[in-house]
C-alpha cells in the first residue's frame, strides 16, 4: 500500500514541493482555471454588491426601516456580505488550486465561519417565511404580532442556532472521511463539511427542518391564496377587475414558486449527496461535491433578488441611490 502511495505522489503535483508529506493536486488547465477564477470572482462579487445595496436602500427608507421585516432583511443580507466576502474567496482558492495555502487554524476557522453564514441564511429564510404568513393570513394583527421584539428574537434565534450547531461541530471534532491514511496526514489540504462524518443529523439541523418550514409555510400560502381567488372571481363583475385579480394571482403565484424553487435548488443536491455519500462509502467525487457546494452559495446572491427586488419601494430608492452615486462618480 505504501508503494503505490508513494507511486501516486511521484505522478502527481503537490501543494507544496519541498514538504514530504504535502497533499497531491490536481492541476487544471490553464485556461479553465482562468475561466472558473473569472465566474467566481464574479459570484463573489455580485453576491457582496447585490446584498451591500439592499443595506444601503433600506438604511435610506427611512420609512420603511423600522419594521421587522427589513430588520430581518438587514440581517440576511448582511451574512450574505459576509459569505460573499469571506467565505467565496478562500473556498475559490481550494476549488481551483485543490490546496488550502491559508494554515490548519484558519481552515477550522473558515470552516466554522462557512457552517455559521450558511446555517443563519437557511434559518433567516424559514422566519422570513414565518413572517409572510403572519402577514397575509393575519394582516389586521399582523403589526402587533411582528413588532420590533418578534424580529430581534428571529434574528437572534437564526444566529444563536447556527452558531451553536457551528462551534458544536469544532468542539466534537468529526472524523474526516477520506479513503486512504495519506490524506487525513498531509499538508495543505483542508477537507470541508462534506468529507466529515456527520451527515444525517448535520442535515436534518441545517436542511431538512428549515425547509419542512418553508415549504409548509409558502405552500400554505399559495393553497389558501388560490381558493381566495377563486372565490374572489366568482363575485367579480366585469372583465377589468377580473383581469387586475388575475395578474396578481400570477404575480403572486411566480414569486412563491421562485422563492421555493431557488431555495430548493439551491440546497437540495448537496444535502441529497451528503446524506447518500456515507450509505455508499464515500465514492461520491469529490469534485462533484466542490461543484454542489458552490450551486449552494449562489443562494446567497439570488437572495436580494427574491426577497427584495420585488417591492417596488426598493427599486425606486435604488434607482435614486445608483443615481446619485454614478452622479457624484
Amino acid at each position: 500500500m505504501n508503494a503505490s502511495l508513494s507511486e501516486m505522489r511521484e505522478s502527481t503535483a503537490l501543494c507544496y514541493d519541498s514538504l514530504n508529506n504535502s497533499c497531491p493536486r490536481t492541476v487544471y488547465p490553464l485556461t479553465l482555471r482562468l475561466s472558473l477564477y473569472f465566474l467566481f470572482t464574479t459570484i463573489f462579487i455580485l453576491t457582496v454588491s447585490g446584498n451591500l445595496l439592499v443595506i444601503f436602500v433600506i438604511f435610506l427608507s427611512q420609512n420603511h426601516l423600522s419594521t421587522a421585516t427589513n430588520h430581518l432583511i438587514l440581517s440576511l443580507s448582511l451574512a450574505g456580505v459576509l459569505i460573499g466576502g469571506f467565505v467565496m474567496p478562500h473556498s475559490m482558492t481550494r476549488s481551483i488550486e485543490t490546496c488550502w495555502y491559508f494554515g490548519l487554524i484558519f481552515c477550522e476557522f473558515h470552516t466554522t465561519v462557512d457552517v455559521v453564514l450558511c446555517n443563519t441564511t437557511v434559518w433567516h429564510l424559514s422566519f422570513i417565511s414565518v413572517d409572510r404568513y403572519l402577514a397575509i393570513f393575519h394582516p389586521l394583527h399582523y403589526r402587533n404580532l411582528m413588532t420590533k421584539n418578534t424580529g430581534a428574537a428571529m434574528i437572534i434565534s437564526s444566529w444563536g442556532l447556527a452558531l451553536v450547531f457551528g462551534f458544536a461541530i469544532v468542539i466534537s471534532n468529526p472524523e474526516v472521511k477520506i479513503r486512504e491514511d495519506f490524506y487525513k496526514s498531509c499538508v495543505g489540504g483542508c477537507f470541508s463539511l462534506h468529507a466529515r462524518e456527520i451527515g444525517l443529523e448535520y442535515s436534518i439541523i441545517f436542511y431538512f427542518i428549515p425547509v419542512c418550514i418553508i415549504i409548509t409555510v409558502y405552500g400554505r400560502i399559495f393553497f389558501v391564496a388560490q381558493r381566495h381567488a377563486k372565490v374572489i372571481h366568482s363575485y367579480s363583475k366585469g372583465p377589468k377587475l377580473s383581469a387586475q385579480l388575475t395578474a396578481k394571482d400570477l404575480k403572486a403565484t411566480k414569486t412563491l414558486a421562485i422563492v421555493v424553487g431557488t431555495f430548493l435548488f439551491c440546497w437540495t443536491p448537496f444535502f441529497m449527496c451528503n446524506i447518500i455519500d456515507p450509505l455508499i462509502g464515500h465514492s461520491i467525487n469529490t469534485l462533484l461535491y466542490e461543484s454542489l457546494m458552490w450551486v449552494a452559495y449562489l443562494n446567497a446572491m439570488f437572495n436580494p433578488l427574491i426577497y427584495v427586488f420585488f417591492y417596488s419601494w426598493f427599486r425606486k430608492t435604488a434607482k435614486v441611490f445608483l443615481s446619485k452615486l454614478f452622479m457624484q462618480m
